[in-house]
């Protein structure tokens, strides 16, 4: 696909590229509307896990300032619109998908950029790579779910010193901290991702994405609502033909093979 994205589809796993380096690969409007559809394509086709990086040296900056500019506008900017049309949707459309979800952020994720990763479900960086939340440097606030991941991730008090000052923070420091998974070194980055994202598509992803949905949910549901949920889906899990399978494996002490059906 052109319009900034570029994707390989690996039959049971997808790997989606974003793809305008010489930018940072910072977002215009053609490449929000490619990304969407290349997600929303994977998923239908019944892709079992997405893989999400970027081309060269960065990630993703973020919004490409330059299709925002007041100076080269007639007035300011209707910045809610950008949101609610790109960037709310696709954070969305990733915590709505009904498998895993892995980024491997290849190096600096600034802004909306770095946002959109924490969005994913694994997150993986090399160490070369940095997060930055920089919308302070222009007198904006983070944006792309970042002000819910960062307060969920890393609690209040981080998460507003980062905002607040837009200091870089390393992938080594992000894992340490719980904001990332894990952090590589720069060239074992994608094999691992790869590795990640192939094993996680062989997995039962029924279970997978409803253990993603169960934990997703925990933000908010009280300890109540969290016990009705996981009952509710373990019976879905237990009806389906992974768990038969995975029961069958077990006891023959044999290696499963999961398709990921619904009963």
């Amino acid at each position: 696909m052109s319009d900034g994205i570029l994707a390989q589809d690996h039959g049971k796993w997808s790997e989606i590229t974003l793809n305008r380096p010489e930018r940072l690969n910072a977002f215009n409007d053609a490449m929000h509307a490619a990304l969407r559809t290349e997600i929303e394509a994977a998923r239908d086709r019944g892709t079992r896990a997405i893989l999400l990086t970027g081309a060269g040296r960065g990630f993703c900056a973020g919004q490409d300032l330059g299709d925002r500019d007041p100076a080269k506008m007639d007035g300011p900017p209707d910045l809610s619109k950008t949101i609610l049309t790109w960037y709310a949707p696709l954070i969305r459309l990733i915590r709505s998908l009904e498998f895993p979800v892995v980024c491997a952020v290849n190096g600096v994720a600034a802004g909306a950029g770095a946002n959109i990763a924490l969005a994913c479900d694994i997150v993986l960086a090399a160490e070369g790579a940095k997060f930055i939340q920089s919308f302070a440097k222009v007198g904006l606030v983070p944006d792309a779910g970042g002000s819910f991941s960062l307060t969920h991730l890393l609690g209040e008090a981080r998460a507003k010193a980062l905002a607040l000052t837009a200091t870089p923070l390393s992938a080594a420091q992000a894992a340490e901290w719980g904001l990332i998974w894990k952090a590589l070194p720069n060239e074992a980055l994608m094999d691992e991702a790869r590795a990640l994202t192939a094993g996680l598509a062989d997995g039962p992803t029924l279970g997978l994405g409803l253990t993603k949905m169960a934990i997703q949910a925990a933000a908010t549901n009280t300890m109540d609502q969290q016990l009705d949920l996981e009952a509710q889906y373990q019976k879905t899990c237990g009806e389906s033909p992974d768990y038969a399978e995975g029961v069958a494996a077990f006891l023959a002490k044999r290696a499963p093979k999961f398709t990921g059906r619904k009963p």
